[in-house]
């Protein structure tokens, strides 16, 4: 995570990035990024919500906020910057993680900043492997599906889940995402998740052309 060098001119400082395993954040490993002091790294919060309700403008002027607001941060020397729709109510809609990543992504690819920042998500709505692939295809670097984490917490809670304890419980569940994410990239013959990020690949297709 961090900024990005030159590729076809390399420095010995375009490595000084922060390393991570995998793209599944725990929530100690989202706390530790949101408060990361070491210098080079600086990490910004954007909320990713609109005014609920509507015919759909509030949705498009909430992400042209977003963009602005995200490059602004850029400028101002952010490198991590995170997307959180933590704080939805009835009166705040969260924007979809996709649209938001994805158009984040392409502006910021337009405006040739884009290597200057990497895009974390904090949201609740990402769950299984099909999410993650395509939010990580579409510009993202970590993903944070607390709600995942809760629903988890509440089946150890309520007994659906026993002779288990919580930890290892959240450790299967990242461990079977991560894999996951892995058989669809070696599906597509992407040999890194790195690779496959930001790549785009995806087609839309429907059921008769499947058939």
């Amino acid at each position: 995570l961090g900024s990005e060098g030159n590729l076809v001119g390399p420095k010995p400082q375009d490595c000084h990035q922060i390393m991570i395993k995998h793209p599944i954040l725990t929530n100690e490993d989202l706390a530790k990024l949101k408060n990361v002091d070491e210098e080079g790294f600086k990490t910004v919060t954007l909320p990713i919500l609109f005014p609920a309700g509507g015919d759909g403008s509030a949705l498009e002027s909430s992400l042209t906020e977003l963009f602005t607001a995200a490059e602004k941060a850029v400028d101002s020397g952010a490198n991590i910057l995170l997307l959180s729709d933590r704080g939805t109510n009835k009166a705040q809609a969260a924007i979809p993680a996709l649209l938001a990543v994805s158009g984040l992504h392409q502006y910021l690819t337009r405006k040739r900043k884009r290597k200057n920042l990497s895009l974390i998500l904090e949201s609740a709505e990402p769950c299984e492997v099909h999410h993650f692939a395509l939010l990580i295809g579409y510009g993202v670097s970590a993903i944070n599906p607390y709600l995942a984490y809760t629903t988890v917490e509440d089946l150890i809670n309520t007994g659906a889940i026993a002779d288990m304890s919580l930890e290892d419980a959240l450790a299967h569940y990242v461990k079977a995402s991560v894999k996951g994410i892995i058989k669809v990239l070696s599906k597509m013959g992407i040999s890194t998740i790195q690779s496959y990020q930001g790549a785009q690949i995806f087609e839309a297709l429907d059921r008769k052309s499947v058939v």
